[in-house]
């Protein structure tokens, strides 16, 4: 009865089709292909929000984490949750009243500066490119359990119906589908495997018969993990394109704050919920083979052995869902990174000009957007094909992007004194002691990629990026009054529907 289960996913997947022409009737510039045209309400944008953060990880590998630790799985989630709630609170009504598209558009309109710009859009491409990467290669392995298919046919397919659907219908098309998959993972983890397995484990009764009491601790994962979650996910949420981006589609200030604190809340219930099903199923399921060196098992044997066949099939499908939001929300990031700020950038050490998404041609405008998408779709499911170690390559991009960009744009939002000089200076400074640290720690590691995962790479960057910025920001000119009082006007919202590369104000710089 298993192919039912297959037969409920192949389903799914062709609604995902299905949703790139739906998007593709809504889709008539620019904004309508990047950022939904800015209108999403409060449903949707609560929706699609929550869908992007809530991915493989915080799914399959939250379950897991539960699994192993008990209940302190949760914090991975947790800080997600954490870091969508300070950025919908305290930066969100300011980013969508900006009318930009990337976050090194926002860099330029703070800081009136390229140099504080250039870098970061390289970095954002790489991370959103290796974000999109990992996503695919992690559906195509429950592709591979339900189809029987070799990993990359799986790769292959799964990745080319994520690229068709985002392609053809950009962000609105994203949006459906992400408002259906976080309709199908809110059934799929709370009123079906959650319910399923505790009863099976016999409630929480039942559990706390059979695990130690530390199964209940709020910090039996330790410490150490629990801050190096916060860092890394908390502060790489507060700054990721893949995320800004979905706060640009926000149709208001109000709901791009109170329709991302809402997402985050959900967040944080889902990590709880995660972990209490990896709990019941350390009870129910208590010698699953290969748990304790992949984690990420726990949930298809849940899905498989503890849940009815149909059942099952939806709940693989929520997983497929979660990972399919993430891998869409990267590409589309990646593609509006890649046309907007480094093929400007490029172009400009050959002594060319190149403006884009400016809506002077509104389809020439979609129709370049669509082919971004499309090239980069297939280049990430080649890396997904081809490189075994892309968590690595992740893992590298997501360090430069905390521990070199973190304080330069969260800085300038905070921080009136703070200059592109500053700016430009503790990106460098973050970036070198970053990926010093970390091949210093790799050639002393006695394991492969030992020094890439460490905590210390991003701790100091982190560290050398924040004095180099306050430091170099106060030995040198502040930012100039003409480029301050641009960006006051557009935090106030008094500049409308403006795409920061064609104002005269923003030309100039």
């Amino acid at each position: 009865m298993e192919y039912i289960n297959g037969i409920i996913v192949a389903a799914y997947l062709a609604a995902m089709l299905l949703f790139g022409w739906w998007g593709k009737s809504r889709t008539k510039n620019s904004s309508d292909y990047l950022v939904a045209g800015r209108r999403l309400g409060p449903f949707l944008y609560t929706g699609t929000m929550a869908a992007v953060v809530l991915g493989g990880a915080s799914t399959v590998g939250g379950v897991g984490l539960g699994y192993k630790w008990g209940i302190s799985g949760m914090w991975l989630v947790v800080a997600i949750g954490a870091g969508v709630i300070l950025l919908s609170l305290c930066f969100a009504p300011t980013l969508q009243r900006l009318k930009v598209f990337t976050v090194s558009q926002m860099l330029t309109l703070r800081y009136g500066s390229k140099s504080a710009t250039n870098t970061s859009g390289m970095v954002m491409l790489a991370y959103t490119l290796m974000l999109c990467a990992t996503s695919t290669s992690a559906y195509a392995t429950i592709f591979v359990v339900l189809f029987d298919w070799e990993k990359w046919h799986a790769i292959a397919i799964g990745g080319a119906i994520v690229v068709v659907y985002s392609t053809i219908g950009g962000m609105w098309s994203i949006t459906l589908a992400d408002q259906v998959q976080f309709i199908i993972k809110t059934i799929g983890i709370f009123l079906l495997m959650l319910p399923f397995a505790l009863n099976a484990a016999g409630g929480m009764a039942g559990i706390r018969e059979r695990v130690d009491a530390e199964f209940f601790s709020f910090t039996g994962i330790g410490l150490q993990s629990i801050i190096t979650y916060f860092v890394v996910y908390t502060l790489g949420l507060l700054i990721g394109q893949d995320i800004w981006q979905r706060v640009f589609t926000a149709k208001t200030p109000k709901v791009a704050r109170w329709g991302g604190t809402t997402a985050g809340i959900y967040c944080i219930i889902y990590g709880a919920a995660g972990a209490i099903i990896g709990m019941a199923a350390r009870v129910a399921l208590p010698d699953i083979a290969g748990a304790d060196s992949n984690q990420d098992v726990v949930y298809a044997e849940v899905a498989t052995q503890l849940l009815p066949v149909a059942v099952g099939g939806l709940v693989m499908a929520a997983a497929v869902a979660a990972m399919m939001s993430t891998a869409s929300g990267a590409l589309i990031a990646a593609a509006t990174v890649a046309r907007a700020d480094v093929t400007p950038f490029v172009a400009s050490w050959f002594g060319k000009t190149i403006q884009a998404n400016s809506d002077e041609n509104p389809e020439h405008d979609v129709r370049a957007n669509r082919i971004w998408v499309l090239l980069l779709g297939i280049v990430t499911v080649s890396l997904a094909i081809l490189v075994d170690d892309v968590v690595a390559a992740l893992t590298i991009a997501y360090d430069i992007l905390v521990g070199g960009l973190l304080v330069a744009i969260i800085g300038g939002l905070i921080w009136k004194r703070g200059n592109g000089i500053g700016a430009a200076a503790s990106m460098a400074a973050g970036t070198v002691v970053t990926l010093g640290t970390m091949i210093i720690l790799e050639i002393q590691a006695e394991e492969k990629f030992g020094g890439v995962y460490a905590n210390e790479p991003i701790y100091y960057g982190l560290i050398a990026s924040a004095l180099t910025f306050v430091m170099v920001s106060l030995l040198t000119r502040p930012t100039s009054a003409q480029v301050i009082e641009h960006w006051n006007q557009r935090v106030a919202g008094k500049i409308q529907d403006a795409p920061a590369s064609t104002t005269a104000q923003e030309s100039a710089l």
